[in-house]
């Protein structure tokens, strides 16, 4: 769960980094879908602890896909991947 909420921090500081640089995707979006992210990694490793290296290892795939992503827009297209990934 420690690692998983690493990553999430990681790209929550990936879309944060691009926040600032086009409006197609607010500062509000990336809250909502950082907050809606966490609680799909939640619920998920709760549901089933066998699967949480599983998840992360998903959810890494697409935080490195996305690493230099600079505009707000790819960083909701980052959360929109990773929970998509989660809830599988």
């Amino acid at each position: 769960m420690k690692k998983f909420l690493l990553l999430a921090t990681g790209l929550a500081a990936l879309a944060g980094s691009a926040c600032s640089k086009a409006p197609e995707c607010t500062s509000e979006e990336l809250a909502k879908k950082a907050q809606e992210m966490t609680t799909a990694v939640q619920e998920a490793v709760t549901k089933d602890p066998s699967k949480a290296t599983e998840l992360m290892t998903k959810v890494q795939d697409v935080t490195n896909k996305y690493q230099g992503a600079s505009t707000p827009a790819e960083a909701c297209k980052a959360y929109d991947e990773v929970i998509a990934a989660i809830k599988g």
